[in-house]
């Protein structure tokens, strides 16, 4: 008799990038759907979802950690994008300019979007999804 495991996962439920967006200040949404479009053109076919951290989110189906690759969030005063380790240790020189933490790279909210910085991290964000082996 098999037996069925339980499973970390979480569903992914496409959507709640529109709410999460409009639930921001004004002046702030523009920037966020900068970002939006600059992890979107990086990801292409990716799940767009805020099932994750009550924050947006990018998935691909079939990797660990649910697929997720790259999350954005808005706490003032920074538009912040958030990657997989070590993605800003590996770009350090192109990241400097900015406030980071491990996972975390925080811009200016009062200042464009860098979204070819933006599309570099999330591709490499993508490829250390890829590289890591799922959990048996």
């Amino acid at each position: 008799m098999k037996r069925k495991t339980k499973s970390k996962s979480i569903v992914i439920e496409p959507g709640g990038v529109d709410e999460y967006i409009k639930q921001c200040p004004r002046d702030i949404q523009p920037r966020l759907q900068d970002i939006r479009g600059a992890i979107r053109l990086a990801a292409p076919g990716s799940t767009e979802t805020v099932s994750y951290f009550q924050m947006p989110g990018y998935s691909y189906e079939g990797s660990d950690y649910n697929g997720m690759f790259a999350w954005f969030s808005f706490k003032a005063p920074y538009v912040r994008l958030h990657v997989r380790p070590p993605v800003l240790e590996d770009n350090i020189k192109h990241v400097a300019d900015y406030s980071t933490t491990k996972a975390v790279i925080s811009f200016p909210a009062d200042k464009a979007i860098p979204k070819a910085l933006v599309q570099k991290l999330v591709r490499a964000s993508i490829k250390a999804m890829k590289q890591k082996q799922k959990p048996a």
